[in-house]
């Protein structure tokens, strides 16, 4: 009976005790109907922003495609023939003149067949000198005479043939240029159509591009063109359009056109890749901090601050039309106007149509940007440039 007794007191204490944290847990929001309780809860749910004001920026009007660098003249050496090198006449990286000897084969069985050949081109020689006096004399008939003609003639073209042959084991230059790396040596079997060494004319770059045939009316020869390499982040290299093909792709409707960029220092190599622009002029836009303009599926759009009234500020999604982007900045076509102000810093932050509050210098960004942008026009609290 005790025992009971000690159950049903220990439960009754326990749903005392339930009772009496509920009455806390309600008695405890009641205290923050008091008056300026909502509007603390209210500031303090508020994402903390910076402010950006709209202002206006240049941007240039180019095309902008990809090409690879070549040089003015470049080939392959090879050989046409299946020889072993004795000589090697140049050293990597060697700028070479037009003409000069680059490689000698072995060329014994050559030397011999011009050797024959101007041997049997002085018996031909003679013989016909001899029958010609004949028949002058009238000892023997001028068809003899013709027929030692025929065979002096054909001993002649013998002996060319076997000097070209000897020639074919002399490599040179078909240009001046600069040779690449080899692992030729003498010693060597060089088989027809093997690489031996690649030559370049490095004095002036030639880049081949495609573009499509709407900028026909743009595109002419001699038009300046710059070029900024992947590999010389930074700068830029001026040159001109030397020629246009003739025909547009039908399938890719682009026109092929050929750039010449001088390159006296050889600081362009053939291979590279350049991203080539052609200029078409400027203009003034609205422009904003790439970071400020968000994409939801393909539309992108901005947050523009709102002031709803009494210091209550509100971040409106915003769709907008954009365009080029430049120098950390983004064309807007359509959208905004100079002077309003958008959220800057935070806009992974916030959601359209709640709360927002400024920090920073005056909580607005758009003197600091705007000292960076270096062409920035209007746009007020310092978002002048």
């Amino acid at each position: 009976m005790i025992r009971r007794h000690f159950f049903l007191a220990a439960a009754l204490a326990a749903v005392v005790l339930m009772i009496v944290v509920g009455g806390i847990r309600l008695l405890a929001p009641a205290k923050t109907d008091q008056p300026g309780a909502g509007q603390g809860g209210a500031a303090a749910r508020a994402t903390a922003v910076s402010a950006y004001t709209v202002g206006q920026d240049s941007f240039a009007d180019h095309i902008e495609v990809l090409g690879v660098a070549k040089g003015r003249e470049s080939v392959t050496i090879t050989s046409n023939t299946s020889e072993l090198v004795t000589a090697v006449r140049f050293h990597d990286g060697q700028r070479v003149s037009a003409g000069q000897i680059l490689v000698e084969l072995k060329a014994t069985e050559e030397d011999a067949g011009v050797a024959e050949a101007q041997a049997a081109l002085v018996k031909a020689q003679n013989d016909y000198v001899r029958w010609n006096t004949l028949a002058e004399k009238g000892i023997a008939p001028r068809a003899t005479v013709e027929q030692y003609r025929a065979t002096l003639d054909s001993s002649k073209a013998l002996l060319a043939a076997a000097k070209s042959r000897k020639l074919d084991r002399v490599i040179r230059a078909p240009f001046a240029g600069v040779v690449g790396l080899t692992d030729v040596a003498p010693g060597a079997l060089i088989a027809p159509g093997a690489a031996i060494v690649s030559l370049d004319d490095l004095s002036v770059i030639r880049v081949d591009f495609d573009v499509p045939d709407r900028y026909l009316s743009v595109l002419k020869e001699g038009l300046t063109i710059t070029a900024h390499p992947d590999a010389y982040p930074g700068q830029t290299f001026t040159g001109r359009i030397a020629k246009l093909d003739s025909r547009v792709d039908q399938t890719t409707r682009a026109l092929k056109a050929r750039a010449e960029f001088p390159n006296p220092d050889g600081t362009l190599r053939p291979g590279m890749m350049l991203r080539v622009s052609v200029d078409q002029g400027q203009r003034t836009s609205v422009a904003v901090p790439e970071a400020a303009v968000q994409f939801e599926a393909d539309q992108p759009f901005v947050f523009v601050i709102t002031d709803r009234g009494g210091g209550k500020l509100i971040a409106e999604q915003r769709p907008v039309v954009i365009g080029a982007r430049e120098r950390g900045l983004i064309e807007i076509r359509d959208g905004l106007k100079p002077g309003e102000r958008i959220v800057a810093d935070g806009v992974n932050r916030i959601q359209a149509n709640r709360p927002i509050r400024l920090v920073g210098a005056g909580g607005d960004k758009a003197g600091a940007d705007g000292a960076q942008g270096g062409q920035r026009k209007g746009g007020p609290a310092g978002g002048g440039r």
